[in-house]
């Protein structure tokens, strides 16, 4: 496909919509490509796929919108099967995911259900490891925020909900799906570029970030011995449904990085690509700065 001039190009700001909680890409006023990267005078292309990940069973949780959906696709494009979690009420939108991946021939399953009570982690891999016959990639992507400016505004019970919703799950799909994993499987986390510049607007939600970089690394010095690589991604600013449904519109008027603008899910599901095949072996442990240009340290 030729480049064409579209809602990407450099300098771009995302209109500035309100949407409920917990966000809908149905509903985005412009919708972030799941199948198309920029391209370097801002346009768009197909992403060329060339099978690297043919014949693999990947877990997404959050697959419905955004990087999810985004990641799912592309993993689809590269040969992958898909399991995809969800909540209940996204049902259209991760409808919409499982249309994408099986017009590229692979099989999409679906799991609709909240991951904060740790039966519903357990029984997601069990129907994983059933429908598809294992479990390669872990894409342990789900998330909640909610922008508060100070720490007074934030009440206890979302304190309470973000960690059981960002953190708590990953530990409990990780554990119930290692036993299934074996050498040259990968585990991906989502962390954030959050964890690093200490967003103060996101106190909760900076610190699961936190907590999930520091989870990768301990859990790849467990596993990388044994074949299985643990990574995480640090995504910026990327316009999804999430952060239409949680940012004030001052706050999405400011939505973007160095680059001047916000980065589509797309650029951040071939990360996680690179870091689910074997283009990435010697790399484990690690948290890949996704982020349109934020230098951080650590």
């Amino acid at each position: 496909m030729s480049a064409q001039t579209s809602q990407f190009d450099t300098g771009h700001i995302p209109p500035v919509q309100q949407q409920q909680v917990p966000g809908w890409q149905k509903d985005m006023e412009q919708q972030p490509s799941t199948e198309y990267v920029p391209t370097p005078e801002g346009g768009y292309k197909l992403y060329e796929a060339s099978g690297k990940l043919k014949n693999r069973k990947a877990l997404v949780t959050g697959g419905d919108s955004g990087i999810g959906k985004a990641t799912a696709v592309l993993f689809a494009m590269e040969g992958a099967d898909v399991l995809i979690q969800y909540l209940p009420e996204e049902d259209k939108d991760a409808q919409d995911t499982k249309a994408k991946v099986e017009k590229y021939g692979r099989k999409c399953y679906m799991y609709a259900a909240n991951l904060k009570d740790k039966d519903n982690c357990v029984k997601m891999v069990e129907k994983a490891v059933n429908e598809m016959g294992g479990i390669n990639i872990l894409f342990n992507n789900h998330a909640y925020q909610m922008y508060r400016e100070n720490i007074l505004e934030v009440p206890d019970e979302q304190w309470l909900h973000t960690f059981d919703t960002n953190i708590h799950p990953f530990f409990y799909t990780s554990k119930a799906a290692l036993p299934h994993m074996k050498k040259g499987d990968t585990i991906i986390n989502d962390a954030s570029v959050n964890a690093y510049i200490g967003r103060p607007d996101l106190i909760d939600y900076t610190s699961t970030k936190g907590a999930i970089v520091a989870f990768t690394r301990a859990l790849s010095n467990q596993w990388v011995a044994k074949g299985i690589r643990v990574n995480a991604i640090a995504p910026g600013p990327v316009y999804t449904p999430l952060a239409v449904a949680t940012f004030p519109p001052h706050a999405l008027e400011q939505f973007q990085g160095p680059m001047g603008r916000p980065g589509q899910p797309s650029e951040i599901g071939a990360v996680c690509v690179f870091l689910a095949s074997t283009d990435s072996s010697q790399i484990s442990g690690q948290t890949i700065h996704c982020n349109g240009g934020m230098v951080v340290n650590g």
